[in-house]
């Protein structure tokens, strides 16, 4: 079991200790489940005051006038300080360097000895493989693809031909990326299919989930900017452009040639329709189709999607729409009894 001193992870986070700084501390665990020996953290006072009652041995805060029996380690922000003390508890695993004796790699291929190749992955010809890039069990990698330096792929990943990962990128189990793009004509009573000759090109830094899809471009590149997150479950579809440090929630899906500015994030089962230009910093909550362009900053909301102070008008008006009934039903009734006949004369 590791132990790490409260000292030594304050130092690593760029913190303070408030108590001894010897305390030993053999895991990490939220307040409710925490053991002698824990370390637990509170961002507010709520979870504060289930941590001082936790057997958790310290507390990483964020606020500078607590007083408390446990040590405390003080640090700028404890959200982010909690993601980096996981890593201290909970380091990755890790992948020897070299090439599975059943891995199939062409001769053209290039991996570099530093790289880890696993179990019954394909490695097709003049792919390269870059330093400290994990390829974990049964992956495919496609002709011409370039994983750059640290790109780990998780196991049986798809990757089309012709696709270029950024440096540092993770691609969750079960993705596809560079599938072909749903794009079809109709002649002679039938849907003919357009070749789809692209690529998919995926920034640094980006991390994607499990069963994502992303298609190659019709003609030039499906692209996925620097630092932008995809959740599981996910469609991109062929020529979509998305920007820098973009968040993508589940279920997502986006119509081809869409193009999302950087910052932008689209909530859970958000759809959005094709040839669409999506601003910077423009949030579009769960469930939402959107069938616009959205300008920089704007959040939208609903079906047919459109700015949330106007779609959160109309979900005021309609509850208050049984009890409008109820008046006119009333008013009707009342028009009845004073004209039970319903005469028209003046």
């Amino acid at each position: 079991m590791m132990k790490i001193t409260a000292g030594e992870i304050a130092e690593e986070l760029g913190g303070i200790v408030v108590g001894d700084e010897e305390t030993e501390l053999s895991g990490f665990a939220p307040a409710s489940s925490a053991k002698e020996g824990d370390l637990t953290f509170a961002e507010n006072a709520a979870y504060f005051g289930l941590a001082e009652k936790s057997a958790a041995a310290a507390v990483l805060v964020d606020r500078d006038d607590i007083t408390s029996k446990k040590v405390l380690i003080q640090v700028p922000n404890a959200r982010v300080a909690f993601a980096q003390v996981l890593s201290i508890f909970f380091p990755e695993p890790e992948f020897e360097a070299g090439v599975h004796p059943t891995a199939l790699v062409s001769k053209t291929a290039q991996v570099d000895p530093s790289a880890h190749v696993g179990a019954y992955c394909v490695i097709n010809e003049s792919a390269v493989i870059g330093k400290n890039c994990v390829v974990e069990g049964s992956v495919h990698v496609g002709n011409n693809c370039i994983l750059e330096d640290e790109v780990h792929i998780f196991p049986r990943v798809v990757i089309y031909p012709k696709t270029l990962i950024g440096k540092n990128t993770r691609i969750h189990s079960g993705s596809v990326i560079g599938a072909d793009g749903f794009g079809y004509v109709f002649a002679d009573g039938e849907h003919r299919k357009v070749p789809q000759v692209g690529n998919v090109v995926i920034g640094e830094s980006v991390e994607i989930g499990a069963g994502v899809t992303i298609d190659r471009g019709a003609i030039g590149s499906t692209v996925i900017g620097k630092g932008t997150k995809v959740d599981n479950m996910v469609q991109i579809a062929h020529n979509v452009v998305i920007g820098e440090h973009c968040l993508l929630v589940s279920q997502v899906g986006i119509a081809g040639s869409t193009k999302l500015g950087d910052y932008v994030t689209l909530a859970g089962q958000v759809g959005l329709s094709g040839h669409l230009k999506i601003g910077n910093k423009a949030i579009v909550a769960a469930q939402s189709g959107v069938m616009n362009n959205i300008p920089d900053g704007e959040k939208w909301m609903g079906t047919p999607a459109e700015p949330d102070w106007n779609a959160k008008r109309r979900i005021l008006a309609s509850r208050q729409l049984p009890a409008l009934i109820k008046r006119i039903r009333k008013l009707e009734n009342r028009v009845e009894s004073l004209d039970p006949e319903g005469s028209d004369n003046p």
